[in-house]
């Protein structure tokens, strides 16, 4: 691993701002293999180099995941002059190298990754990996069988080519239908978009699930947490044989 200044070795690992880092670092309340340090410039080695800062040990992670479940009314976004971001949710990591992987509509809720780790972004997000997305949905008015077979068949939904087939479960037919929909792209307002072909309307959405990993259901709206070992691990075996479907060559 490459080194690092001591002061961005502190700040990923959320022990502060650069700034307050520095004015530690300066007061004598760090610490490089046990001598204390007034360099915050000073570059270190993560894997080899032991760090304190005010008298607790601080290890090196290069790499953040984060689960959040996100609420309606913020953007999936880093940064935006105008509206709440989910990035403003994350409070207390320090990092300023976070990302979204993917984008939610301001109005749709439920899983969104977190993260500063590039290449598992582009696995998940990546047109030819086809990762299943799973999405609970309410639409307006009832869905029929033949609805079931449309979204299997791929729909027209104003773009150069079909949708890739879908799996759409209906939970209960009614005025107000609830279903779930799994699709493996991510093209613009696809969900929406999809419903309006068949003549109805999303009337809510919530993402449950990308690839192998699943919303929390112990996470309220605005909640997030740190990923297991056992999902991270999950998302760093992720394949494009990560399907749902047969026909994968579609």
């Amino acid at each position: 691993m490459r080194q690092l200044r001591l002061d961005k070795y502190l700040a990923d690992m959320g022990r502060g701002s650069r700034s307050q880092i520095r004015q530690d670092v300066r007061k004598g309340m760090v610490k490089v293999n046990g001598i204390t340090v007034k360099t915050p410039e000073l570059k270190i080695d993560p894997e080899d180099d032991q760090v304190s800062h005010a008298g607790e040990p601080v290890g090196y992670a290069p790499f953040a995941y984060y689960m959040l479940n996100k609420p309606a009314g913020c953007v999936s976004a880093t940064e935006d002059r105008r509206e709440k971001t989910v990035l403003d949710l994350i409070a207390g990591d320090g990092r300023k190298d976070l990302f979204p992987v993917g984008r939610l509509d301001k109005d749709t809720e439920g899983l969104l990754l977190i993260t500063n780790d590039g290449a598992l972004a582009h696995r998940l997000l990546h047109p030819k990996k086809h990762v299943d997305k799973t999405y609970y949905a309410r639409l307006e008015g009832p869905v029929a069988a033949k609805t079931v077979r449309e979204f299997e068949a791929g729909l027209d939904i104003g773009d150069e080519r079909p949708t890739l087939p879908a799996r759409l479960h209906i939970i209960r037919s009614g005025p107000v239908s609830e279903v779930e929909i799994t699709i493996r792209e991510g093209r613009f307002h696809q969900i929406k978009r999809m419903a309006e072909a068949v003549g109805s309307r999303v009337l809510y959405l919530k993402r449950l699930s990308m690839g192998p990993l699943a919303l929390d259901p112990a996470l309220g709206p605005g909640e997030f947490r740190p990923l297991s070992e056992e999902e991270t691990a999950a998302l760093g075996q992720l394949t494009s044989s990560c399907h749902l479907f047969d026909n994968t060559g579609q």
